[in-house]
């Protein structure tokens, strides 16, 4: 139990992390964003709870695949609240257009016989 809770507490201390530098500075806060650190501890926990570098193997090619559908939110959403588009009215658009972009990558890869 203990260790689940090390997980959390790691992982939940780094998001929080990175929104307080990004109060400070917004280029800091993208910096430690866009750094694979929620990859990386994934990639970690799941090796350090089977051992399996397999299994890491094909989580790192599935976060391949994924991160490209991914930067659509990173587009759609400084557009939207450029457009005047409410915060969170544009998350939640932004968040639709990631899951669509989602669903065409996995549904482009599976015509070129890439399973994730």
């Amino acid at each position: 139990m203990l260790y689940y809770v090390t997980k959390v507490a790691v992982t939940a201390l780094l998001v929080v992390l990175i929104s307080e530098v990004a109060k400070r500075s917004t280029f800091l806060g993208a910096v430690l964003a866009s750094v694979p650190l929620t990859s990386v501890l994934a990639m970690l926990w799941l090796y350090l709870d089977t051992g399996d570098a397999a299994k890491v193997s094909a989580l790192a090619g599935s976060v391949f695949w994924l991160v490209l559908p991914s930067l659509a939110l990173f587009v759609a959403l400084p557009l939207l609240l450029a457009k005047g588009v409410n915060f969170y009215a544009g998350l939640v658009v932004s968040i639709a257009i990631t899951a669509l972009c989602y669903w065409l990558m996995v549904t482009l890869l599976r015509l070129y016989g890439i399973e994730l």
